[in-house]
């Protein structure tokens, strides 16, 4: 497709279609950028999405701004891709932000936090609410300019090698759990661990852990944990609608023309959707794949969410009254967070629960 056409039909890239396809001529030469994913290539819908905003950067600039991606491990470990991008080592990161939750807990709120926000809230919230611009102050500490880049939806609760029935079966737990959701873990009796997606099979097979999380059935069913550990429990209440983000570093950003701005902007949302509708169309048959494959379904049971949200709920008061950072964000989250929720209760709800019990 010419430029000028994608640009006139890529959705949200349509608002620049005036201008954004000679102007990244403007800037002279071609740029050159690397990405650091968090992620191993295997996993086609988290990895892919840095790939996609790769492919849609070079196409919208017409092949004069190129983005070479690069797998967890590759030029740094997976969980320095922030500190890769602060440092101007790489140009650009692409990772959950919740990884760095040890340097300050607000980083996991541009990605999930237990008992959070959903896809759409959260998309709306960074795009109509406050998100984007309470985002954007808190990462010019890091050098860094954020942009939201994928979201895996509402993900599954994980993989167990006996059934979560009560309360006391989290006491001991050892569950490789990402971001913040293992702090509420480790306050209702669990013992979280932080391992790359890549390292996770492995751990599991070994018993190094007795539970694991990823994402959902598709990526899930890929990376094999159906082979070492066959209860599959529902809903992840630490991850009901983790954001994706691009981090790229201030300077190599300020250095790019507003066009070539612009179109970073727009490639990144481009993937930022994309990421989503790859997940809802794949899940559903490598759902139906597993549980044939002998896969236990479980709902993880009420006592258990309930302590979890007291803990969590109490928790982030607690970071409110010490971290003015977490204060901030969540104080503007929690008010989105409110209002959203009274709302997708009547409509969304009401008409997702009818659909979901008829046999279609």
């Amino acid at each position: 497709m010419e430029r000028r056409q994608f640009i006139k039909h890529a959705g949200i890239a349509g608002i620049l279609a005036a201008g954004v396809a000679p102007a990244a001529h403007a800037q002279g030469g071609t740029i050159r950028w690397r990405l650091a994913s968090s992620f191993p290539k295997a996993l086609d819908t988290i990895f892919g999405a840095a790939e996609t905003f790769a492919h849609k950067v070079k196409e919208m600039s017409g092949g004069k701004f190129e983005i070479s991606v690069h797998a967890g491990g590759e030029l740094m470990p997976a969980f320095g891709v922030l500190d890769g991008a602060q440092q101007g080592t790489v140009e650009c990161a692409h990772t959950a932000p919740y990884y760095f939750f040890g340097k300050d807990p607000t980083f996991a709120m541009d990605c999930a936090i237990p008992f959070g926000l959903n896809e759409r809230q959260m998309t709306a919230w960074m795009y109509q609410g406050n998100g984007m611009k309470l985002f954007r102050e808190f990462y010019a500490n890091y050098s860094i300019v954020n942009f939201p880049m994928g979201n895996t939806g509402a993900q599954m609760g994980g993989w167990y090698r006996k059934e979560i029935k009560s309360l006391k079966d989290i006491n001991g737990l050892k569950m490789r759990i990402g971001g913040f959701g293992g702090v509420i873990l480790k306050g209702i009796g669990g013992v979280p661990q932080n391992i790359p997606g890549g390292e996770i099979y492995q751990a599991l097979e070994k018993g190094t852990i007795d539970a694991t999380e990823w994402v959902g059935p598709y990526d899930d069913q890929k990376l094999g944990f159906q082979k070492v550990a066959k209860y599959y429990a529902y809903p992840a209440w630490w991850e009901g609608g983790p954001q994706l983000s691009l981090l790229v570093n201030k300077k190599a950003y300020e250095g790019l023309s507003a066009e070539n701005k612009a179109i970073v902007e727009c490639a990144s949302a481009y993937a930022h959707t994309d990421m989503m509708a790859k997940y809802d169309i794949k899940n559903p048959q490598a759902l139906k794949e597993l549980v044939a494959s002998g896969a236990k379904l479980f709902r993880l049971p009420k006592p258990v969410m309930d302590a979890a949200y007291k803990f969590a709920m109490n928790h982030y008061s607690e970071l409110s009254a010490s971290n003015p950072a977490w204060k901030k964000i969540y104080t503007d989250y929690a008010a989105f967070r409110k209002d959203a929720n009274l709302w997708f209760r009547f409509a969304e709800a009401g008409f997702d629960s009818y659909m979901q019990a008829q046999k279609l």
